[in-house]
């Protein structure tokens, strides 16, 4: 059938009309928050580069995840600041680390939130790469016991998810090896099977102040112009035991979401990363485009494209909004 018989502007015309017909839904629970811990007490630091983001002490995190509860949001994902960094990142695998205190402190007071580890050494190393440096080279097999060591902690502190993003080959079988020896055969791995070395992690470097020293990511991370190789690092991470996977960022590589959601049909993951956050709130603050708009947009696309969870920094803000009338 053809014009005028078919009329696609039938189903558009009324709010409720475009409700019946909605082929992707964007709930809270579909959003983990990532929160940036530091040691203190009442700190709240301000993230230039990331309006209404901050550095916050364990106590901080405490309320705002009190506050993700009430808004109804999947989880959170903390990433901690350490008080000292050292060549081996000590304090990522350190008990009484920032970010096992802070799994300790929030578990006790806002149960109901999922907890997510992101187990990684760059927030820690005093060079800022993602493992241990050798002769000015990523020591991958050296560094996959620290990160097997990292994640077990955050099990044991209450994490209920551990996600590791630092893109050493076998990382998650060394992480499912250590967590089942350890008694936590039932914590999932989240893995960050497809994260691109991408120019859109700026802001993030400066929340986390995990910028590398020298170099680049790029000898471990994913090159941007692949989408061949993500299908084969999520393939691997599956068969080493990861429960869902992830591809990060996710605006530029909705095309990858997408692949990777048609070929293995398993849980995946996005992050829309620092970088994306940014470039809207700016946009928007010099009055370019209507902020909530583009982000609702934006978050739309990502899981219309595949990923059945988002990571983002939008999520504290824009979970209000998803109950509303959308026009």
């Amino acid at each position: 059938m053809s014009f005028p018989a078919t009329r696609m502007r039938r189903l558009r015309g009324r709010e409720a009309f475009r409700q019946l017909v909605r082929e992707t839904s964007l709930t809270p629970r579909n959003l983990v928050a990532p929160l940036f811990v530091c040691h203190g007490e009442r700190v709240r630091r301000p993230i230039a580069s990331m309006p209404g983001h901050a550095q916050i002490s364990v106590d901080e995190a405490v309320d705002k995840a009190k506050k993700l509860v009430s808004l109804g949001v999947g989880g959170l994902i903390l990433f901690g600041i350490p008080a000292a960094k050292d060549p081996e990142g000590r304090e990522a695998y350190d008990p009484d680390g920032i970010v096992p205190r802070a799994f300790r402190a929030i578990k006790a007071e806002a149960p109901d939130i999922l907890l997510w580890a992101d187990v990684c050494l760059c927030e820690y190393t005093d060079h800022g790469h993602c493992g241990v440096v050798k002769n000015g080279q990523v020591d991958n097999d050296r560094t996959l016991p620290l990160l097997a060591r990292a994640a077990v902690t955050y099990a044991e502190a209450g994490a209920d998810i551990v996600a590791p993003s630092d893109m050493m080959d076998g990382r998650v079988g060394a992480i499912r090896k250590a967590l089942d020896d350890a008694g936590h055969a039932d914590t999932p791995i989240v893995a960050y099977s497809a994260k691109y070395a991408s120019g859109f992690y700026g802001p993030f470097r400066e929340a986390a102040e995990s910028a590398p020293q020298f170099g680049d990511r790029r000898g471990y991370q994913m090159d941007p112009a692949n989408s061949d190789e993500a299908l084969r690092e999520v393939a691997l991470d599956l068969e080493e035991g990861a429960d869902a996977v992830m591809v990060k960022p996710a605006l530029p590589y909705l095309d990858v979401i997408r692949r990777v959601k048609d070929r293995f049909q398993v849980p995946v993951v996005a992050y829309n990363v620092s970088g994306e956050f940014a470039m809207v709130k700016a946009a928007a603050q010099l009055g370019w485009l209507d902020g909530e708009r583009v982000a609702l947009e934006s978050l739309t696309s990502i899981r219309r494209a595949g990923a059945d969870v988002i990571i983002t920094y939008f999520a504290e803000e824009i979970a209000p909004l998803l109950g509303r009338t959308r026009t």
